[in-house]
């Protein structure tokens, strides 16, 4: 049986313009908005029978007028800007998305590893000044690095994300250690440690934990005290789990070398975000939450999505 349905996407400028929405089109008809304040919302989901968003929020004041919503489909992991009680009181039913970004943020992970760990920064400018032109030798050796190979790599959250990370820094060489902020128990493969051996033995120690209860602020000013002033720190998890203001105080003071952050406390960041008065910027690379936004990833998202609207209208 045919069915012809509606589809909304309520922040589509979240996913990239480079989509294809082809699939969705032969189910019913498409409405795409770049962006949707709660304000607006209201309006555009009024004959909505799906709606999908990443960071709109979905509740009482945003879909009250929705008459026929069937489903809510989040275009991310996290579902803290759904009404849970709301929707169930409505009996709407939500759909969100998990497993589809790991090879994503595994990959962006070693990227910002390599960037601060090879000063490739400053080899760049270096070639880019004319400076290597006629220079006295062949190599450069103002700003050295290690290998990999011998150091020990601490994980933050071990799910399958932590998981490809800890796999990939094995395969370099490193001694791969972790702690698991829940409590869970020790996963089969890999070396279980309590949070003062993580923070003082990891030369490398990066964050892939969901934001709880339990990893909020938890890396602070004494957490970064315990750590290796050698240490470079990656934060692919979720901004609020680093406490920023202690963070650009240990890059200051040399607490420890290095940070690359994907994720910051206030997205997008925001003009007095403490990590702004990082004196040394060497010492800092944060990028705009692009760890999970490879085309293949953002692809991959999109077909889960499809999928979802389809099992639950049983379309074929």
């Amino acid at each position: 049986m045919e069915i012809h349905m509606k589809i909304v996407f309520l922040d589509a400028k979240t996913l990239g313009d480079d989509i294809d929405y082809t699939q969705f089109e032969q189910m019913g008809e498409v409405v795409r908005y770049p962006f949707t304040t709660p304000e607006e919302a209201p309006d555009r989901v009024t004959d909505a029978d799906v709606i999908v968003i990443n960071k709109v929020p979905v509740n009482r004041q945003t879909i009250s007028t929705a008459g026929k919503l069937k489903l809510v489909c989040v275009t991310a992991t996290g579902t803290n800007n759904l009404d849970k009680d709301y929707l169930a009181q409505r009996g709407i039913e939500w759909r969100n998305v998990a497993g589809y970004s790991t090879e994503s943020v595994a990959q962006h992970t070693f990227a910002i590893l390599f960037y601060l760990m090879e000063n490739l920064r400053y080899y760049d400018d270096y070639v880019r000044e004319g400076r290597y032109i006629n220079d006295r030798i062949f190599t450069h050796f103002a700003k050295t690095f290690h290998e990999l190979g011998g150091m020990t790599w601490g994980i933050l959250g071990l799910g399958a994300i932590g998981r490809r990370v800890a796999d990939i820094a094995g395969m370099f060489g490193a001694d791969v250690i972790y702690y698991s902020a829940s409590g869970a128990p020790a996963q089969e493969g890999y070396h279980q440690v309590d949070f003062d051996t993580l923070l003082s033995e990891s030369d490398i120690l990066s964050i892939h934990a969901p934001l709880n209860e339990h990893t909020e602020g938890i890396m602070n000013a004494e957490a970064f005290q315990k750590m290796k002033s050698s240490a470079i720190l990656l934060n692919l998890g979720r901004g609020p789990i680093v406490n920023e203001a202690d963070l650009a105080a240990a890059l200051n003071t040399g607490e420890i070398k290095a940070a690359g952050l994907d994720v910051l406390c206030t997205e997008p960041m925001v003009n007095d975000n403490p990590l702004l008065t990082v004196e040394d910027k060497s010492r800092l690379l944060i990028t705009p939450h692009i760890a999970w936004a490879a085309v293949e990833t953002r692809q991959r998202l999109m077909r889960i999505i499809e999928e979802q609207i389809r099992e639950f209208f049983d379309l074929k």
